[in-house]
């Protein structure tokens, strides 16, 4: 089998280290695995060889090619025994002084023409290389775990990278059966940074007290298609990985504000609360299963009062079809009378501020989210304000369940839930394509494998509507005046032409 590097070296027995040794040594390289821990790396040979015999037993794979993959696969008892290695990939602990002090000592190894690789998550590689004589054949090469499954890896170049090693990693990875994607070296590099807007959003709706977190997982997952919501999310991944990921990025992009961390999560984090494998976190978990609360019933209204919508609404036929469709009585005077539920759907206003400037009653007035398609979606989020009788929100509630859809009533606040998460990542990633940190299409490829989203976040921002994803932010920074909402200038400017357009220059 050809393959661009014969002889590799993995540094670190790891999950992460195992798994790179593992498709390395799948694509035909002969795989040298060294850890200063002579058990860690006979761990982690069975692992591989266990994994492969499980593929063999499932018919993935055929058992001469799983012998030739376990001759292929040696163990190194000194870092001396990578010298003869064309690349060499180190996976092991987050300090930067540990990685700069490995590679300095590797460079004196291995041959002037070897490639050297890190698989940092959140450190500079230029940073890393600093201490490097041939700082120009080192790069990043940032796999994500589980290695074998999760098929994109980030190829990271520093400040003094030739373009020919990211190209060489990009073509090895291909034939280790990933998908490639080029970043700049910047904080979080593709998949870190675009990941930000999911969870930090959600955790600053959460801090508000707009609603609990298992109302922001569904909402989230049945209004916007994810796979799991954030704080399902941050169980699985665990605070302790998670947290100190946030603070890193936040700090490295001196304290800008989109990035900025959550008390909650420092918190809980503190308490040891982080999450799945402790058998508790934003869930508590049994048998590994999340104990959820239960959905609130629909209320049962004996009478269900007229409708009326303001002319402002977003989607306003639709909404008025919806209405039809579900068999409600519909005003359509210039005013609701003074039995009528009110409706508004803002894009980022609050529903308060909404019924004070449109002069409606504002016990009368209930808002609904739509700025996302009601046909796309398996859940309608309404929201009260803090004047809404509860007659009315009980009225709208049970309206708007008539179909068995899922609905939830959350608390006023500036935008909807979708709405913030979904132009907060947004923003984010048209800020990347902004600094030229990679190109559209690999933003859309990075975050769509590597995070598991149903669409890239650029397609998001052009299925939503770009200037739709522009009113929520202006409108939020309005709300909140916080900078965190303020529009990319790529986003102002691609809005009116499309923002998936994914051409190679960003």
């Amino acid at each position: 089998m050809e393959t661009t590097h014969r002889i590799v070296g993995v540094v670190g027995a790891g999950a992460m280290g195992r798994g790179i040794a593992q498709i390395a040594t799948q694509a035909g390289s002969t795989v040298r695995l060294f850890d200063t821990q002579a058990t860690a790396v006979e761990k982690a040979l069975a692992d591989i060889t266990g994994q492969w015999d499980r593929m063999v037993a499932k018919g993935r794979m055929e058992a001469a090619q799983a012998q030739a993959c376990r001759e292929r696969l040696r163990p190194a008892a000194t870092l001396g025994e990578l010298a003869d290695c064309g690349l060499v990939v180190e996976a092991v602990v987050e300090r930067l002084d540990v990685k700069q002090g490995l590679f300095k000592e590797l460079e004196a190894i291995v041959g002037p023409d070897a490639v050297l690789a890190t698989n940092t998550s959140s450190l500079s590689v230029t940073a890393i290389a600093a201490a490097l004589q041939r700082p120009q054949r080192f790069a990043g090469y940032h796999f994500f775990n589980p290695v074998p499954l999760m098929k994109v890896v980030e190829v990271i170049a520093g400040l003094k990278t030739d373009a020919s090693v990211c190209a060489g990693l990009a073509a090895y990875a291909r034939e280790m059966g990933h998908t490639p994607v080029q970043a700049q070296d910047t904080p979080g590099f593709i998949v870190n940074h675009a990941g930000r807007g999911y969870g930090t959003e959600a955790l600053r709706v959460a801090s508000e007290g707009v609603a609990d977190c298992a109302t922001i997982d569904r909402i989230l997952r049945d209004q916007a298609g994810f796979k799991l919501g954030p704080f399902e999310l941050l169980d699985l991944t665990a605070l302790d990985v998670s947290h100190p990921v946030m603070e890193s990025i936040y700090r490295q992009y001196y304290e800008e504000p989109r990035y900025r961390p959550s008390v909650i999560t420092a918190q809980r984090l503190a308490g040891g609360v982080v999450g799945r494998k402790s058998g508790e976190g934003f869930y508590r978990y049994v048998d590994g299963q999340a104990q959820l609360p239960p959905e609130p019933a629909v209320p049962v209204v004996a009478e269900m009062p007229p409708v009326w919508v303001s002319t402002r609404a977003t989607r306003r036929s639709e909404l008025y079809q919806l209405l039809k469709d579900l068999g409600a009585t519909i005003e359509t005077g210039q005013s609701p009378s003074p039995r009528a539920l009110t409706l508004v759907a803002p894009l980022g206003f609050d529903v308060t501020t909404v019924a004070v400037v449109e002069r409606l009653d504002p016990a009368r007035t209930i808002g609904i989210d739509m700025l996302v398609d009601d046909k796309a979606t398996r859940r309608r989020v309404l929201a009260t304000n803090p004047a809404t009788r509860t007659d009315m929100r009980d009225a709208a509630h049970a309206l708007f369940a008539r179909d068995g859809k899922a609905v939830s009533v959350i608390r006023d606040s500036g935008g909807f839930v979708t709405q913030r998460v979904l132009a907060t990542i947004v923003n984010i990633a048209a800020d990347i394509c902004q600094q030229r940190i990679c190109t559209p299409k690999d933003l859309e490829l990075a975050v769509t494998l590597g995070l598991g989203y149903p669409m890239g976040p650029l397609a998001f921002g052009d299925r939503l509507g770009p200037a739709n994803v522009l009113e929520v932010l202006f409108n939020l920074q309005t709300v909140y005046g916080d900078p965190r909402y303020r529009p990319s200038p790529w986003l102002r400017r691609r809005g009116a032409i499309g923002l998936s357009l994914l051409h190679e220059e960003a």
